[in-house]
């Protein structure tokens, strides 16, 4: 579940990069580097784990999908906010330098 809801996250910043024209501006490509890689991750704990445990795998109980999917959410909340913090550091449109500054 973690490894489903990280994709559609990667995905979803992916078609927003590509649609928007304000891609450089906004660092969506950094966002969606950022969903790409945790996709990347989970995928290659979901190898490990299958190699464990075979057709197990796919026998879970409700209580670890759930704990999954809010595995899934932690993350695609916690990648959000690191793309806000590289936002406000960048900070494209200069709004943080112009508040300090007056």
């Amino acid at each position: 579940m973690t490894l489903l809801i990280t994709v559609i996250a990667a995905i979803v910043a992916t078609v927003v990069w590509y649609a928007n024209e304000n891609r450089d501006l906004y660092r969506i490509g950094t966002l969606s580097l950022i969903f790409w890689g945790a996709s990347l991750m989970w995928f290659i704990d979901f190898c490990a784990e299958y190699i464990e445990l075979r057709a197990d795998y796919f026998v879970q109980s409700t209580a670890d999908i759930l704990n999954d999917a809010l595995l899934g959410v932690t993350v695609v909340t916690i990648g959000l906010i690191a793309w806000l913090a590289v936002l406000f550091v960048k900070d494209p449109k200069g709004v943080i330098k112009k508040k300090l500054t007056k």
